[in-house]
């Protein structure tokens, strides 16, 4: 299902320009929940930011150096309580939760899967709490190495007014069992950054993985999961973790959405060749 609204930025090593009104949220059914893919903006990134690939593997899936990516977050509406997945940089989020009748006074969680500033960019302004009655959970690891062992001053600041309000909680392995909260479990996928957190929404036997930034190529990581970004502060890891992923979700048929997967940025995954082909959900659903 699609809603309309405009955005255009530029960030990083993405080039981003304005683009169509008619793909910007994606809804999507998990049991009684109903999760939507927000996008903050859209762009091409540049394949020098790829670890791992050889000159074949390159030629073959980004023969012109770049690729398609989008910035994305998660809202997930339950019986009991409205749930964000990442803020993005807080470009457009409030206006796109806008198109869905959600104002930031509305969200009871919000769910870190990361501290990257494309993911708590919408956290905070000048000190100020965007979301106002939020509760923010990430994993103890983030929180420690990005305030304590690697001090980055946004992510402190980014959650320095919420206060008392942080929670921090130890992701479990793949397929363990114990909830964050009713429906959502959290899930370690360290690489990408030392606390790296996918979220496993599950509802009347209907699950989607929500899995952050295990992808950020999506053209070239499917087939070829061994790539990494640099923006991996351990590639190797990431790579390890990707893999193990890809392999559980294209086995368990499980669906997943990835904040840097392109529109709609859900889908299922299925095993193909050495690789990974991913199958968006149909966007007329």
């Amino acid at each position: 299902m699609k809603f309309g609204m405009m955005c255009g930025v530029l960030f990083g090593t993405m080039a981003v320009t304005a683009f169509a009104a008619d793909d910007m949220v994606f809804a999507h059914k998990v049991g009684g929940f109903d999760v939507y893919m927000l996008v903050e903006n859209r762009g091409q990134g540049r394949s020098s930011i790829l670890l791992g690939a050889d000159d074949a593997q390159l030629k073959r899936y980004v023969p012109d150096g770049t690729y398609q990516s989008e910035t994305n977050t998660f809202l997930i509406r339950t019986p009991d309580r409205i749930i964000l997945v990442d803020t993005g940089f807080g470009s457009t989020l409030f206006e796109s939760m806008g198109t869905l009748g959600i104002k930031a006074d509305q969200i009871d969680v919000v769910l870190l899967t990361h501290m990257h500033g494309d993911h708590i960019g919408g956290l905070q302004k000048n000190g100020t709490a965007l979301f106002p009655k939020a509760q923010v959970y990430l994993a103890q690891q983030e929180r420690d190495y990005w305030t304590k062992t690697n001090v980055n001053q946004a992510a402190v600041a980014a959650l320095a007014p919420y206060g008392s309000r942080v929670h921090t909680f130890l992701p479990g392995d793949l397929g363990a069992s114990g909830e964050l909260l009713p429906g959502i479990t959290a899930i370690a996928a360290f690489g990408h950054t030392p606390g790296h957190t996918l979220y496993l929404v599950a509802s009347q036997g209907k699950k989607l993985l929500i899995w952050g930034d295990l992808m950020h190529a999506q053209g070239i990581q499917f087939p070829v999961p061994q790539v990494s970004v640099t923006y991996d502060t351990d590639p190797s890891a990431a790579a390890a973790v990707r893999t193990r992923i890809l392999e559980y979700v294209a086995g368990n048929g499980v669906p997943i959405g990835g904040m840097h997967l392109t529109y709609p940025g859900v889908g299922m995954v299925t095993a193909e060749r050495e690789g990974y082909r991913f199958r968006p959900m149909n966007v007329s659903e």
